[in-house]
């Protein structure tokens, strides 16, 4: 028997080193066509703050979880965050992780007597208030486009991540009586892109300063494997919504690919003569980014590889033109959500918008040596310019108005100065300011810029919101606090059209456009020429006393330093790659 039982084990052993060799000689290979590499890290990282946990509840050791892990489970974990439940008492905690983020929450347990998964509720939540919060119909709650709202089972001993959507703050429950958990760590996975912020803004106004990060990083977190547009909600690709995060990816990241794809998943997804996301204008938007992209990179060969789709799209644009000389666009008549209850404001705002795109078709066509098509957009262009609509006083149709030449820009600039930054929106607001520096206004918009877009920052935002109204300023709340009795919840009871109560997007990437704005038209880098290859600096400062700053290309960054002097003359020092050739003003 013995003998019998030898034999089988050499007989085994050297089956398995024939295998062993076999394998080493024909390794397994992986079609390069199936693999997909994600473009994006992950970062593990402990919250900062214990914003609240269930009063008189059997909670112990809940600042352990404010420690910086390993995110990995231990035989040896003496320091552990244990929760205990009851027959009426379910506890739980709320954490506060410091900065909006984009993922999920890593659960990493210890042991307890059952050996058994114990049942928890997890809550995300963009502010406190929405982590606190029901899914339901009274605020708004959902779990639209990207769960917040789970109950799960957490293992015994081991770990666990649930999570992918846009936060802050996680509430976690006990969901069993009678049961126990045992936390070790409780960790944020974050999921972005990891990019060198190549451009850069820095003047003697620090809210300023802290203004063009915020942009810039609210752009960032939607930067996931298309360009989102917010990543709670809807984390679509919108292609009105990338306008303004386009351009403050050319004045922060310099070139991503994220962009070209983005836009190529409208064009793909949308056979002519659909309307980009069924919205006029937005078919109008994908043709001005396509200008502005290839100012930035002057990628001749991408714009190319549009030409099909865009000659045929600008003729359907100018077959909207009226007898009357009137823009005669169906489909969804959208600009943005606070002017849609004006008609006569959006059909100004469409008439502005055909002369906006057609000018930039008739560039791209020129630039495609298309100069027949050119021919036709500007002759559409002139027959707009015939009937001037009245912006019905709206910010967002003045706006439109003056920057497609139908409005003088200081009459424009007139409407857009009526109550200061009130009737601003996050999403215009781009435009509003643009047209103010066209008007010369560049004091009035920066004072807007600190108004409205820091009015967030003074709410405890780390990223730009949806929408926002200066008018939910009175006795309003922060957005990291439980609301103070007598308080008006900032998110949960204000918003209106898709974004009522807590189902506002606090992270969406068209409120970014004071980033580019502030690198424009106070550091005064204007890219005049495809591919960056000519750059005009014509700085603005107003009232600042100085500023300095970066901008990408695809040569490298250009620097400037724009100091005012005693006299109130700038005294500018610009350094800019070679292949880049700069115009002073």
């Amino acid at each position: 028997m013995r003998i019998f039982s030898r034999s089988i084990l050499l007989f085994s052993f050297t089956l398995l080193v024939g295998l062993q060799q076999g394998f080493a000689q024909t390794p397994v290979k992986v079609s390069s066509a199936k693999r997909v590499i994600e473009s994006t890290i992950r970062e593990r990282i402990a919250p900062v703050k214990i914003l609240w946990q269930t009063p008189d509840a059997d909670i112990s050791n809940s600042n352990k979880l404010l420690k910086q892990g390993i995110g990995q489970a231990s035989l040896y974990a003496p320091d552990l965050c244990i929760i205990k439940s009851t027959k009426d008492i379910k506890p739980g905690i709320l954490l506060d992780f410091g900065k909006e983020l984009q993922g999920g929450v890593q659960i990493i347990t210890d042991r307890w007597k059952s050996g058994q998964p114990v049942t928890i509720r997890v809550r995300f939540g963009e502010s406190a208030s929405e982590a606190m919060s029901d899914v339901d119909t009274i605020k708004g709650a959902t779990n639209d486009h990207a769960m917040r709202d789970f109950i799960i089972k957490v293992p015994w001993l081991g770990k666990l991540e649930v999570g992918n959507t846009g936060f802050r703050f996680v509430r976690i429950d006990l969901v069993d009586e009678d049961a126990k958990l045992a936390l070790k760590e409780v960790n944020a996975i974050a999921v972005y892109r990891d990019l060198p912020y190549l451009g850069s803004f820095n003047c003697s106004d620090t809210l300023l300063n802290k203004i063009w990060k915020t942009g810039a990083y609210t752009v960032q977190l939607n930067m996931q494997d298309y360009l989102f547009d917010g990543i709670k909600r809807d984390r679509l690709v919108w292609v009105g919504d990338m306008h303004p995060e386009v351009s403050t990816i050319n004045a922060v990241f310099g070139s991503s690919d994220v962009v070209a794809k983005s836009l190529d998943l409208s064009r793909d997804d949308t056979p002519l003569p659909d309307w980009m996301n069924g919205i006029s204008a937005y078919s109008m938007w994908w043709i001005m980014i396509q200008r502005d992209l290839y100012m930035h990179n002057g990628n001749l060969p991408y714009l190319k590889q549009q030409k099909q789709y865009l000659v045929k799209l600008l003729n359907q644009l100018i077959g909207k033109v009226g007898a009357d000389n009137s823009e005669q666009l169906d489909g969804d008549r959208f600009l943005d959500w606070p002017s849609s209850t004006n008609p006569k404001a959006v059909h100004a705002g469409l008439q502005a918008m055909m002369v906006l795109s057609l000018n930039t078709g008739a560039e791209l066509c020129n630039d495609l040596n298309d100069p027949e098509t050119a021919k036709k957009c500007a002759a559409a262009v002139s027959r707009l310019k015939l009937n001037v609509p009245d912006a019905n006083g709206s910010k967002q149709a003045a706006a439109l108005l003056s920057l497609s030449g139908l409005m003088p820009a200081q009459a424009a600039n007139k409407i857009l100065s009526a109550d200061g930054a009130k009737r601003f929106s996050t999403f215009y607001g781009y435009y509003m300011l643009q047209a103010k520096a066209k008007a010369g206004d560049y004091d009035g918009a920066i004072d807007n810029i600190r108004t409205y877009w820091g009015a967030m920052l003074g709410l405890g935002a780390t990223t730009f919101w949806e929408d926002f109204n200066l008018d939910w300023l009175p006795n309003a709340s922060r957005i990291d606090e439980l609301v103070p009795a007598g308080k008006k919840d900032i998110h949960g009871d204000y918003g209106a059209y898709c974004y009522k109560g807590f189902r506002h997007s606090l992270c969406h990437g068209w409120a970014s456009g004071p980033t580019p704005w502030l690198t424009e038209h106070v550091l005064g880098i204007k890219v005049i020429a495809p591919g960056c290859k000519v750059i005009k600096i014509e700085p603005h400062l107003g009232k600042l006393t100085f500023a300095e700053g970066t901008f990408p290309t695809p040569y490298g960054v250009v620097k400037v330093k724009h100091t005012k002097m005693a006299n109130g003359k700038i005294k500018s020092v610009i350094t800019a790659p070679q292949q880049v050739k700069i115009i002073r003003s």
